[in-house]
C-alpha cells in the first residue's frame, strides 16, 4: 500500500467527516497497491477508515501473493461477498462509496444496513489522483515522449494513400513498436471533412492533396497516459488554412500561459477561447478546451468555462483548443498534456508545432 496517497485520501476524508470508505475501481485499487486485480463481474473492494482499520474483500479466484498492505478477506463464489465486505461496516457512520460500483452490490449493502449515510467517495480519491507526485511526472513525461515519437514516424504516412482506418492501424503499429503496452484511447485519424467534424467517426475515406489532417494519438507507458494533437496538411496549405492555423496555434499557447497554481481550470479555457473568439471563430470552437490526464487519458477535472477549481502544483491536463469549418472541410487541433510546477507549467509534449508541417504527396 502506498501510505503517502493513503494519508492524503484520509486527511480529506477527515476534513469532509467521511468516516469510511469502500474503494473497487481497478484503477483506482492499483493507485494504491500497484497491482491489478480485475474481477470482471464479481465483487470486490478495498475498506478503508479513518482509524487505519483497512480490509481487503476479494473473491477466492482471485488469490493475492503479495502483501497488499492490508489484510485480505477472501469469500467463494457462492457467498454473499456484500455481506462478507458488511462485517467491516461501521453502521453508525458515513461511508464513502466508488462512483462506478454497480448498483446491485450498492444497493446490497444499503439493504444491510451498512453506513448511516452513503455518499460518492470517489470525490477524494479522484482528488488526490491529480496531484501527481514526481514519480508520476517523470512516467508522463516518458509516455509523452514516446507519443512524440509515435507522432514523428506517422506523419509521413498521412501522405500514403491510406484510408482513416489504414492510418488508424498504422498508428497502432507504431505505439507498439515504440513499447507502449496500448493505446490510451482510440486514435483519430481524420481528413478534410473528418477532421472538420470534432466527433468524427474513422472510416475509409482517403486523403487528398490540399487536405487538412488531424492526428490525436496516446498510448500507455507503465500505466501512465499519454495525449497530442497535430494538424498537418497534405501537398501544400492554403492561406486560409494557415490563418485558421495560426489561429488555434495562438489558443493554445495562450491557454498553455494560463496554466499556473493558483489561477482556476476556468482561467485556462477561457484565455484560449477568448482568443478564438476575438478572431470572429468563437462559434467554431465547440468543445473544452482540455482534460485531466495521469492513469486514464480523461480523468476528473475539465478545463472548461464551468470549472473554477483552482490549479494545484502537480495537475496534468491537456490544452486543445480547436476550429472546425465543416463546410469548408477545414479542421485544426493542436494538443499538449502540461504539468503544473511552482512557477507555470512544464509543457510534456515536445513535437513541433510552430512551423506548419505539409507532408508531400506521396512521401
Amino acid at each position: 500500500m502506498d501510505t503517502g496517497k493513503l494519508s492524503r485520501i484520509v486527511e480529506k476524508m477527515k476534513e469532509q467527516d467521511m468516516y469510511q470508505m469502500v474503494i473497487t475501481d481497478p484503477t483506482a485499487i492499483f493507485y494504491l497497491v500497484g497491482k491489478w486485480i480485475l474481477p470482471g463481474e464479481r465483487m470486490h473492494a478495498l475498506y478503508i477508515n479513518v482509524d487505519g482499520d483497512n480490509h481487503f474483500v476479494i473473491n477466492k479466484l482471485f488469490p493475492q501473493e503479495e502483501d497488499l498492505g492490508a489484510p485480505i478477506t477472501y469469500y467463494d463464489d457462492t457467498d454473499d461477498g456484500v455481506e462478507v465486505l458488511a462485517q467491516y461496516v461501521n453502521k453508525d457512520k458515513v461511508i464513502g462509496v466508488d462512483k462506478n460500483w454497480p448498483a446491485h452490490f450498492l444497493l446490497r449493502l444499503q439493504e444491510l444496513g451498512a453506513g448511516s449515510k452513503f455518499v460518492n467517495g470517489s470525490k477524494i480519491v479522484d482528488k488526490v489522483r491529480q496531484i501527481k507526485d514526481e514519480h508520476e511526472a517523470q512516467l508522463m513525461r516518458e509516455s509523452a515522449a514516446k507519443i512524440d515519437e509515435v507522432m514523428d514516424k506517422l506523419i509521413p504516412w498521412v501522405a500514403k494513400g491510406l484510408t482513416e482506418r489504414e492510418l488508424n492501424a498504422k498508428c497502432l503499429e507504431i505505439c507498439e513498436e515504440v513499447g507502449f503496452s496500448g493505446p490510451s484511447f482510440d486514435p483519430i485519424t481524420a481528413y478534410a471533412k473528418g477532421a472538420a467534424d470534432p466527433h468524427h467517426i474513422t472510416d475509409d475515406s482517403k486523403g487528398k492533396h490540399g487536405d487538412c489532417v488531424i492526428l490525436d494519438i496516446g498510448g500507455m507507458w507503465k500505466n501512465y497516459a499519454s495525449d497530442i494533437t497535430r494538424t498537418v496538411f497534405i501537398g501544400e496549405v492554403s492561406e486560409r488554412q494557415k490563418e485558421i492555423y495560426n489561429i488555434v496555434l495562438e489558443a493554445n499557447k495562450r491557454g498553455i500561459a494560463a496554466a499556473k497554481p493558483g489561477a482556476k481550470m476556468s482561467d485556462v479555457d477561457k484565455a484560449g477561447r477568448d482568443y478564438i473568439a476575438s478572431k470572429g471563430y468563437g462559434q467554431y470552437f465547440t468543445h473544452r478546451l482540455g482534460h485531466s490526464i495521469g492513469m486514464e487519458d480523461h480523468e476528473v477535472g475539465d478545463v472548461s468555462l464551468t470549472n473554477d477549481e483552482i490549479i494545484e502544483v502537480g495537475q496534468c491536463f491537456s490544452v486543445e483548443p480547436g476550429i472546425y469549418l465543416t463546410d469548408e472541410g477545414i479542421g485544426v487541433r493542436i494538443e499538449d498534456i502540461v504539468h503544473i510546477t511552482e512557477d507555470g507549467c512544464e509543457v510534456l509534449n515536445h513535437y513541433p508545432k510552430d512551423d506548419i508541417i505539409v507532408v508531400p504527396d506521396g512521401e
